[in-house]
């Protein structure tokens, strides 16, 4: 179902990573004919391959961007949380999307129809290299994530996806506690490990202080789990 993009929604969009070198009033014009979708059941957003005529700005939930294996398995390569931008490197490429698109039940996506897009940049060529930069720099940390998690054991990579869970989690004392954004399932693909790898770290946890019930994580000592994780 599609809605009029309303304040708190335009606000929330111009937040986006992609337009922080843009001025609120012309972001606004950019968006000018942008629609809030909602996805209450989730399910597949779009294909790889599929025509890349619109990109989207998460307003409330989750999105996994995934490719599939010769096997048919997902996996996941890169989780999109609210207040931030995807899709939007296919419409100046090769207008196709390079991955498949997976939207979490209870979604609320700004999609912005490229055309429209594409067409006011025509109009102001200066901000086309103010969001490729932005773009550039989204690219060389995920680029830069990806080399980090080669390097690191499954155990620490589980450690260091839970602490930047943690960052932004509530404290109890020292310890803090935090709730997955994913399933298991999902974040060992996103973690690139398999589920039995992703349990045995779960368990090798337990003598840093890290306890699990559900997708509920407590972390008894973040300083002692960001040690071992060589996050210092």
């Amino acid at each position: 179902m599609s809605l009029i993009l309303d304040d708190a929604d335009r606000a929330l969009a111009a937040a986006a990573p992609l337009f922080a070198e843009i001025d609120a009033k012309t972001i606004l014009w950019l968006l000018d004919g942008a629609a809030v979708t909602t996805h209450p059941d989730g399910g597949l957003l779009f294909s790889r391959g599929d025509p890349a005529d619109r990109f989207f700005v998460v307003l409330a939930g989750r999105v996994n961007l995934f490719a599939l294996t010769e096997n048919g398995d997902q996996s996941i390569i890169e989780v999109i949380e609210t207040g931030h931008s995807f899709a939007e490197g296919a419409i100046f490429a090769n207008a196709r999307f390079p991955l498949n698109g997976d939207v979490a039940a209870g979604t609320r996506l700004l999609e912005i129809p490229a055309s429209g897009f594409l067409k006011r940049l025509s109009e102001r060529p200066d901000l086309t290299a103010k969001l490729l930069a932005s773009l550039a720099r989204w690219q060389r940390r995920l680029m830069s994530e990806i080399a980090d998690l080669k390097g690191r054991s499954p155990v620490q990579r589980l450690g260091s996806f839970l602490l930047a869970l943690a960052a932004s989690a509530p404290r109890d004392g020292a310890a803090a506690t935090v709730t997955l954004p994913l399933t298991k399932s999902e974040l060992a693909s996103r973690i690139g490990i398999t589920p039995e790898s992703l349990s045995r770290a779960v368990n090798r946890l337990k003598p840093l202080g890290v306890t699990t019930h559900g997708r509920r994580f407590v972390i008894a000592d973040p300083d002692a789990l960001r040690r071992f994780c060589g996050a210092e």
